[in-house]
């Protein structure tokens, strides 16, 4: 052996043929040695080439090098860890609901009637689609077992208010929706991950499509889509023209927190004095709309999912209330009326991200949600329980 030349191990170096520069392979030589060999430099002087020109001259013609064992091992670790960080840089964003997704399909899922109601009831243990979605008139014009709680899970104390509210409304289900056997339904929440989502047209194609709040559908279109069957909303949170951002049959379902939100839509219908205090921020004081298009929602749906979802005490300090959002109650309420239930643009961003937005249409951060009496965190996990258990699906990434 070459006392100048350095050990090396020969498993890490067996023994393959060797590219001389010219012709074809020699075989059985020893190409980790030969390169080695070259590249460190020639210990024969009366050698033609110096050492830089034999290294360029091999390497310039030989064939690719052979892949031995160790190399297989060092790309399978960097994959690895490019994975990982792939996985972590996505967790980051929001570490609850990321990874439940699914591509949508070109053509209608199927849907299975019961599907939901089957998945629905490992949430909320005593499931019953006995309770009606809206509340009518004929439930407390003759009351025999008054209401336990009072608004937002109950209706105890305002049933003179709501009845006045009840004789002008409606609570009808509409009998497109009805007459379905199987009934497909999709939350739009307003999450920032609808923007440039381009799932307008997906989104329109479902049988219910529920919307909340003030969410905006007018240059959103592409992303959201144009079909709006119910929105959820409460006094503060309407649009002052619901016109512009619904059909003309969309249902307005107003939900209730406060005995003031009756004593608001009652003023409103009845063209009354209008009602300026008790509310966190000013309503809509004309508010052009049809009384057909207004239904009541159960307060029935807000209790399950403040206890069973986020298991919240229905008896809590007026000051420190806790409550779920409007996007968790809407799709509690859809996995009431649906058969088959998806979400899109649901999930917050990380709490340490202070300056990405949380809706799709304003640039306001997780900042705002200071003292709303909302625990994101919480429903973040109570939502990734139904993507567990295939109770939903989701739409969008997070």
């Amino acid at each position: 052996m070459d006392p100048g030349a350095v050990e090396r191990p020969r498993a890490l170096c067996p023994r393959v043929t060797r590219w001389d520069g010219g012709g074809w392979p020699e075989q059985g030589r020893d190409f980790c040695s030969d390169t080695f060999q070259v590249a460190r430099g020639s210990r024969d002087d009366s050698s033609p080439q110096e050492p830089y020109h034999l290294l360029k001259n091999m390497t310039s013609k030989s064939p690719p090098l052979c892949m031995c064992p160790a190399g297989w091992k060092l790309l399978a670790m960097l994959a690895l860890v490019l994975v990982v960080m792939v996985l972590y840089s996505i967790s980051r964003e929001d570490r609850y609901i990321e990874l439940f997704y699914f591509p949508i399909p070109e053509k209608k899922e199927p849907c299975f009637q019961g599907e939901a109601e089957r998945k629905a009831s490992k949430l909320f243990g005593n499931y019953s689609r006995d309770q009606p979605i809206f509340l009518r008139l004929k439930d407390y014009f003759w009351v025999k077992t008054p209401s336990a709680y009072e608004l937002p899970y109950g209706t105890k104390g305002s049933e003179d208010l709501l009845l006045r509210v009840l004789a002008i409304t409606s609570y009808s289900i509409p009998e497109s929706i009805q007459s379905l056997k199987c009934r497909r339904c999709v939350v739009v929440g307003n999450g920032h991950r609808l923007r440039n989502s381009s799932l307008g047209d997906a989104i329109n194609k479902y049988d219910v499509v529920i919307r909340l709040n003030n969410a905006p559908v007018t240059g959103y279109e592409g992303d959201v889509g144009s079909k709006t069957t119910m929105r959820l909303f409460y006094p503060e949170s309407a649009h002052f023209n619901p016109k512009v951002e619904n059909n003309p049959d969309t249902l307005l379902v107003l939900v209730a927190f406060k005995a003031m939100d009756f004593h608001w839509i009652e003023t409103i219908l009845s063209d009354k004095k209008r009602v300026r205090k008790g509310f966190w921020k000013q309503p809509p004081l004309i508010w052009d709309v049809n009384p057909k298009q207004i239904r009541i929602l159960n307060p029935f749906f807000m209790e399950i999912a403040a206890d069973k979802l986020l298991s919240l005490p229905m008896q809590q300090p007026r000051k420190v209330k806790q409550k779920p959002t409007t996007g968790l109650l809407a799709i509690t309420l859809a996995l009431h009326l649906c058969d088959l239930v998806h979400i899109a643009g649901f999930g917050y961003p990380d709490t340490h991200n202070k300056k990405q937005t949380i809706h799709y249409y304003e640039q306001i951060t997780l900042k705002s949600m200071a003292g709303s009496g909302h625990n994101v965190s919480q429903e973040a996990l109570a939502i990734k329980r139904m993507l567990e258990i295939g109770a939903v699906k989701n739409l969008t990434y997070f």
